[in-house]
């Protein structure tokens, strides 16, 4: 049974709503559009989260692969 590499499991998360969690503890909700080798990656529809709740729409941001802590489906 082969196993998913992180590549592979991003590559499936395009066009996939997912939570990302950065180093300084931000929760961002959005859904993913595109990523690079760095694991920089786009999203679109992108919010703020916290505690569950709506914090800021933040629409189409990069956030730096340097900065996640965990991506996680939604």
């Amino acid at each position: 049974m082969p196993q998913d590499r992180p590549f592979d499991l991003l590559n499936k998360s395009i066009g996939q709503q997912v939570m990302i969690r950065l180093k300084n503890g931000t929760d961002i909700r959005g859904k993913v559009v595109s990523f690079d080798a760095h694991m920089n990656i786009v999203i679109e529809n992108a919010e703020e989260v916290e505690d569950g709740e709506l914090k800021a729409r933040l629409n189409t941001i990069l956030l730096r692969g340097g900065n996640i802590l965990f991506i996680s489906p939604v």
